[in-house]
């Protein structure tokens, strides 16, 4: 594996910075986060047209780019820097993922170019009540009807769930679990916006009355699917964990050059080298567990499910404690409203329960390398 970017990928991030720069300031996303959709549906399909972020992963047969998960990478740790107000991780991850290793053929036609011209939002609604990411957690259920499918049952804590333009929906069948089509208006669907920790990043509760929907033909399972999708999730985000984390480390950095107490700035203290120095290692750790991570889910490599536990759990814990150590080192100013360090730190916080929390993945990524078995080998 060759763990340097090309110059394609380091030019797509300056490319993603710059725009960025422009239509993400903190301004825009404090305005963002006081508005009903939490997000600007004009940049939305300026990233489409313009730069084709959405598409990246979509094969040019379908309007694409036809790149992979490390350029994806590359675009959310530029969104997690800027802290970007986008459903880019629902729409550009979760919902293209699944589209794109499902085996219906019809369904990517339908969605993918949409998608990739940023002309529309999708998502995908797994978790319930009991906020688990696993099938045990999947209650929500599917029956036929008349040749189609009707659902019934509530998912929570989905992103990006009350804006979307297309809801695929995981739910339990007669055979199993499925993954199904519905569109963002239909009958017998309300979608209800969550009051969350994180206003840059929106969540809804969906509940679903008879809600006509379409099943996705998948190989196999529909689990076997989604469980896929969920270990590129992970990737994704953690990338996305490795940005945040980097801009507050820069901003701690850059306050402790510019305060001053007895006389000198307070970087030129030892306590405070130690305390930059230690976040430096972990968010540079924290890098390379996540690039080494979208290396493995662009090449397809079988270690894919236990990479992606390992970044998700490592970069949760690097994000979670760069943000507070951001607030630390700036004090009282650290605390404000008017200050941006909560804000990464709410994302952090969110961010580390998305997708199964820490723990959650070390326990996986145990049981995905064998370590469950040892004591029963033993």
């Amino acid at each position: 594996m060759d763990f340097a970017f090309s110059d394609e990928q380091e030019e797509l991030r300056r490319t993603v910075r710059a725009f960025l720069a422009d239509t993400s300031p903190e301004t825009e996303i404090r305005r963002l986060m006081e508005t009903p959709e939490g997000f600007d549906r004009a940049v939305w399909r300026r990233m489409g047209s313009e730069l084709g972020l959405q598409g990246l992963a979509i094969p040019e047969e379908y309007g694409g780019a036809g790149c992979g998960p490390v350029e994806v990478g590359v675009v959310m740790e530029e969104l997690g820097r800027a802290l970007t107000c986008t459903p880019f991780l629902a729409s550009a991850v979760l919902a293209t993922t699944a589209a794109l290793r499902c085996a219906d053929e019809e369904a990517r036609k339908r969605l993918l170019p949409g998608l990739a011209a940023g002309e529309l939002v999708a998502t995908l609604a797994l978790t319930e009540d009991s906020a688990r990411w696993d099938a045990e957690g999947v209650r929500l259920t599917a029956r036929e009807s008349k040749g189609s499918w009707l659902l019934t049952g509530q998912k929570m804590f989905v992103l990006d769930g009350a804006t979307a333009d297309v809801v695929l929906t995981v739910a339990r069948t007669g055979d199993g679990i499925g993954v199904f089509w519905v569109d963002g208006d239909a009958a017998g669907l309300t979608r209800e916006p969550l009051p969350t920790m994180d206003p840059t990043r929106r969540q809804a509760r969906l509940d679903y009355h008879d809600v006509r929907a379409t099943r996705l033909r998948t190989h196999g399972d529909g689990w076997d699917l989604v469980s896929e999708v969920l270990d590129h999730a992970a990737v994704a985000l953690a990338a996305e964990q490795v940005g945040a984390a980097g801009r507050a480390l820069d901003m701690a950095v850059e306050y402790a050059k510019v305060r001053h107490q007895f006389g000198r700035p307070i970087g030129s203290f030892q306590a405070m080298k130690h305390l930059l120095a230690d976040v430096l290692l972990e968010v540079e750790s924290a890098r390379a567990a996540a690039h080494y991570a979208l290396l493995a889910a662009e090449s397809g490599d079988p270690e894919l499910p236990a990479a992606a536990s390992l970044a998700k759990a490592f970069c949760s814990d690097t994000c979670l404690q760069a943000t507070e150590q951001n607030i630390q080192v700036h004090g009282g100013i650290g605390f404000t409203w008017e200050h941006p360090a909560h804000l990464y730190l709410k994302r952090a916080k969110t961010s580390q329960l998305l997708f199964g929390d820490p723990a959650y993945h070390r326990e996986l990524l145990a049981r995905r390398i064998g370590l469950d078995r040892v004591g029963e080998s033993a």
